[in-house]
């Protein structure tokens, strides 16, 4: 079996599609395909089960994909190392951002990076707390940067910066004229959030739980993706959010968001990478640049 036969067979079980991966691995769909069949055929075994027009993993396909997974890492980390001998400023940084971090207080960090190491290839993903926790113990990413707290014993932990959270209502919420004077009565309101898993929301929860509000009693009935969707669902509606203040400036500046006069404190960004991987110079370099948390 192939290095490249694993990296393909890892892009098909991610995306559940062979055209899909064909294109991210810029291939063609006939080359996808003989991979996967001269994988299953040698070791006989199926990986896959063709149901209508997709596919989907058989039991000993996602058992295998763990260790499909485990060896690609081992793959790019021997590069990395390969990278470093050289003794040229050159490879890949890969890095995975909880959403509010990679869309305000990360950008201007990779400008300066990509200044001064211009030969480093950047690849930034995006989602939310939990995927990149996942992203970095899986080894797809060297380094995540995260806004909620997590507690896995591979992965090591630290505040790199601070940020504030607000809870914000459109200028026709009744709140906006007679805010709330408590967290207790923020109970008293509908609520858009982020989605379960996301830094935003927990650190939220969390503020409302060390004041002794249950976040259960919330009546969240819309959950989104985006800081932006929220803003923008919360501008034309009676709903009320808590977003990052970066992510509502922009709402607050222009009239159409109003923020309460309420503290609910601030939450660290963290920086998260796994223990038992050595950082490349390239990542050692970028962890050289932040500023201190």
């Amino acid at each position: 079996m192939t290095l490249e036969q694993l990296r393909i067979f890892v892009a098909v079980a991610e995306l559940q599609h062979v055209t899909r991966a064909a294109e991210r691995l810029h291939l063609t769909q006939s080359s996808v395909s003989s991979a996967i069949s001269t994988i299953e055929e040698r070791h006989q075994v199926k990986l896959f089960n063709r149901v209508g027009r997709r596919i989907e993993l058989t039991a000993e396909g996602t058992h295998f994909l763990d260790s499909a997974r485990a060896v690609l890492a081992e793959m790019r980390s021997a590069e990395a190392t390969l990278d470093d001998l050289s003794h040229v400023r050159r490879g890949t940084l890969s890095i995975f951002a909880s959403q509010t971090i990679a869309s305000f207080w990360l950008p201007p960090l990779l400008v300066g990076y990509r200044a001064k190491f211009p030969n480093i290839n950047l690849k930034v993903a995006i989602g939310n707390t939990a995927e990149c926790t996942s992203a970095v113990s899986e080894g797809h990413a060297e380094l995540g940067f995260i806004e909620g707290e997590i507690d896995l014993p591979a992965l090591y932990m630290s505040a790199v910066a601070r940020d504030k959270l607000v809870v914000v209502v459109c200028r026709d919420h009744w709140w906006a004229k007679a805010p709330p004077k408590t967290l207790a009565q923020l109970l008293q309101t509908d609520w858009a959030l982020r989605e379960p898993g996301s830094g935003t929301r927990s650190s939220f929860e969390g503020a409302l739980h060390a004041k002794g509000v249950e976040p259960r009693d919330l009546n969240v009935v819309l959950e989104l993706p985006s800081n932006e969707a929220l803003c923008t669902a919360v501008g034309v509606s009676n709903l009320a959010t808590a977003v990052s203040v970066s992510a509502a400036c922009a709402g607050i500046e222009s009239g159409r968001l109003v923020a309460l006069p309420l503290d609910i404190g601030q939450r660290a960004y963290r920086l998260i990478r796994h223990k038992e991987r050595r950082l490349s110079r390239s990542a050692q370099a970028f962890l050289n640049t932040l500023p201190e948390g």
